[in-house]
């Protein structure tokens, strides 16, 4: 049995363990970036809609060609969006935190899933059904312009992925990994930025498409080099010049730890 069959059938088991758990979810909806422009009426009658989730770590919260009925916003926790080759090889496309939501393009379409959805950590998910929320967007014009913004965003994420995987070396897609997770993950800490999730060589590996070997190859390369540190699983971004330069990113990016030196490792 394949890898991506073996995870199917687990994922039956784990997706039910799903439970629901009491939570304010007006208040949820509120701060909520994607549904905080609703009137606290608005809130208030799509709240009585919404179901709250809670998912133990690596619990499957939906796969790939499941029915699209749903979208999740997610309340605390991280969940990634990813999909697995036939044998197993997995491709993380996206991590969504607190405040974002997922599951919209199924939600507006109605098709099945375009890919996985598994909780990193325990996720306390709210749930909106699609015949719930569509009435919603026709009434509220507003909240569908930021839902196809959401979606644009992905898409580009999506292409630019793409792009990296085909274009980039290993070391430069690494570093621009890195960077992409500090800008949106990233805590001030000691000398630098910390992506403030813990992330495995093997998971790192697979949001950007490299060996576990690889992605530790060139990890002990940059400690060594002072531009990061590793600690338990947390990547502390110590010298982001030198990562965007190797990256050839243009953007903003993180501040470099004060006196970092920046020897370049071999590439």
């Amino acid at each position: 049995m394949t890898g991506a069959h073996q995870l199917g059938s687990n994922a039956t088991r784990k997706t039910a363990m799903a439970r629901a758990i009491p939570i304010d979810k007006e208040a949820i909806l509120a701060a909520n970036a994607l549904l905080g422009s609703l009137t606290p009426k608005d809130r208030q009658a799509l709240a009585s809609y919404a179901q709250p989730v809670r998912h133990a770590a690596d619990e499957v919260i939906f796969q790939h060609g499941d029915p699209g009925d749903s979208m999740m916003a997610v309340v605390r926790g991280r969940v990634k969006i990813c999909r697995y080759s036939l044998d197993g090889k997995e491709l993380v496309l996206n991590i969504i935190k607190p405040g974002e939501v997922f599951g919209e393009i199924a939600l507006l379409d109605g098709a099945p899933r375009t890919a996985d959805a598994v909780a990193m950590e325990t996720c306390d998910l709210l749930t909106l059904r699609r015949g719930d929320f569509l009435p919603y967007l026709e009434r509220h014009p507003q909240v569908a312009q930021r839902v196809i913004g959401v979606l644009c965003q992905r898409l580009r994420r999506t292409s630019s992925h793409f792009e990296d995987s085909m274009f980039l070396e290993a070391p430069a897609r690494l570093a621009r990994a890195l960077l992409h997770l500090a800008e949106a993950l990233g805590i001030a800490a000691k000398g630098g930025v910390c992506i403030d999730i813990r992330l495995s060589q093997q998971q790192l590996g697979a949001i950007v498409g490299l060996t576990r070997e690889s992605v530790n190859k060139w990890l002990g390369e940059w400690q060594r080099a002072g531009w990061i540190a590793v600690k338990q699983g947390y990547v502390t971004l110590l010298d982001a010049p030198a990562l965007v330069g190797l990256a050839g990113e243009v953007q903003d990016s993180p501040p470099p730890r004060s006196g970092a030196a920046s020897a370049r490792p071999r590439i």
